[in-house]
């Protein structure tokens, strides 16, 4: 037993964000393959419902079955439980749990939390992840209030469910729908005319993908833009400019079949789900060679750090746009609004970036060669798969199991990091290394 004991104690704060997570998407598989989870009431095979309890809690939204005709009202209770757990963090939810227990929250699940959530510092870690989840209450009650009556007018009482079920799927950018009465895997195309559950969807989007950390600049700050950290500014600089460049292009490239409102409607739509929350109010299949580049391109970048959203973030691709910057105008430090950049940052940066490229195009040759699909169609499904987004050309319910398999890496990895996993395998391997004399290296 001690033995046991003294091994958890050196459990890092990496492996139990990954254990958490493994922890929480074995129950939900479980959980889903009892016939009570479907509405047939038979027993879902436990390859489909691990791939649904890894894309829920992934946040995902990538689904082998319809969300709303194969499962069940406890079916999809559990697929709604599992995505509020994973767009919180699991440690998250676990250290709200202990502190509404009145347990003692210790110094190792305090400096999980603040792996699992891009907290700022360990120092006020638990208040940091109290306001987060009271943001996230307070974001979704909202937005499940502001819906409420369009659903109930369309679905009747089944509306409020609707309007809680959506609302939680759009915040933690999940791409989880109920629209499959109105045609299998259809999303929210039937939708696209309607302002109010447009602007909605893509509000809750876009305040859970800005990262908790904005928030509390934004909550504390009000408009004083230059009291924010500097991580805040960049984060909001670079949301907008991802908002309303894809949907410039959108709208002249793409969307030129549709009429004037619809068109607008869905350019900004596509813009804003693309980059990880999976809702679509238009026919992909329909969109040009260029613009579904562009929407792999998003799909890869994601939202902020510490939010309910994937990728590789949009600080990572902003240092590294400010590093060549740098480059290019023969200066040393990489800059943001006044302030230098940790070096470190640019090279963490840069690895994050090489191992979603090293995930996307390998699980897109992997899928390609399996199933002998088309190169960009499976690198949709992987960039969307990678960047946890959930967007997909029509191809994932008819995947064998071994691009299943393949999809189901690429989503923990996705939602977990890449550099996470590789941190909690080689934790406390590292031993120290004394400085190697310096050789001038050729590059570019």
């Amino acid at each position: 037993m001690s033995g046991w004991r003294g091994r958890l104690r050196r459990i890092t704060s990496f492996q139990r964000i990954i254990l958490g997570f493994i922890g929480v998407i074995l129950l939900g598989a479980i959980l889903l393959t009892l016939p009570i989870s479907t509405r047939s009431r038979t027993s879902t095979p436990f390859l489909q419902s691990l791939f649904t309890a890894v894309s829920a809690t992934c946040v995902t939204g990538l689904v082998v079955a319809d969300t709303a005709t194969h499962w069940s009202v406890f079916g999809q209770a559990v697929i709604l439980l599992l995505i509020q757990i994973g767009g919180l963090g699991v440690m998250t939810v676990a250290a709200s749990v202990t502190r509404l227990t009145g347990k003692r929250i210790t110094l190792r699940q305090r400096s999980a939390m603040v792996e699992a959530i891009s907290a700022p510092m360990l120092g006020g870690v638990v208040n940091f992840v109290s306001f987060a989840v009271k943001l996230t209450l307070i974001a979704e009650l909202t937005g499940a209030a502001v819906m409420m009556p369009v659903f109930c007018r369309d679905f009747g009482w089944k509306g409020i469910w609707m309007a809680v079920f959506h609302s939680i799927s759009a915040f933690c950018n999940a791409g989880f729908d109920l629209m499959g009465s109105r045609g299998a895997y259809s999303s929210l195309t039937s939708y696209s005319t309607q302002p109010l559950i447009n602007i909605a969807i893509m509000t809750l989007i876009v305040c859970g993908g800005l990262g908790f950390v904005t928030w509390e600049d934004i909550t504390r700050n009000r408009l004083q833009l230059h009291r924010y950290r500097m991580q805040s500014k960049v984060v909001l600089c670079a949301v907008v400019i991802l908002i309303l460049a894809p949907a410039l292009t959108f709208f002249v490239v793409d969307l030129r079949h549709l009429p004037l409102g619809e068109r607008i409607l869905g350019s900004f739509f596509q813009s804003v789900t693309t980059r990880t929350a999976g809702f679509n109010t238009v026919d992909l299949n329909r969109m040009t060679g260029a613009g579904r580049g562009l929407m792999i391109l998003l799909m890869l970048i994601g939202g902020a750090p510490g939010s309910t959203a994937g990728g590789i973030k949009t600080t990572t691709l902003a240092v590294l746009v400010a590093s060549a910057i740098a480059v290019f105008r023969r200066r040393e430090d990489t800059e943001f609004f006044g302030r230098r950049v940790d070096p470190s940052a640019i090279r963490t940066a840069a690895a994050v970036l090489m191992l979603d490229l090293i995930l996307f195009f390998g699980g897109g040759i992997l899928i390609s060669l399996a199933e002998n699909l088309p190169m960009d169609t499976c690198l949709f499904e992987t960039a969307s798969a990678v960047g946890t987004v959930g967007l997909t050309l029509g191809v994932t319910p008819g995947l064998s199991g071994i691009s299943l398999c393949v999809l189901i890496v690429l989503m923990f990895l996705g939602r977990v990091g890449g550099l996470t996993m590789i941190y909690a395998a080689f934790s406390g391997t590292a031993k120290p290394q004394s400085r190697l004399p310096q050789e001038q290296i050729a590059v570019g």
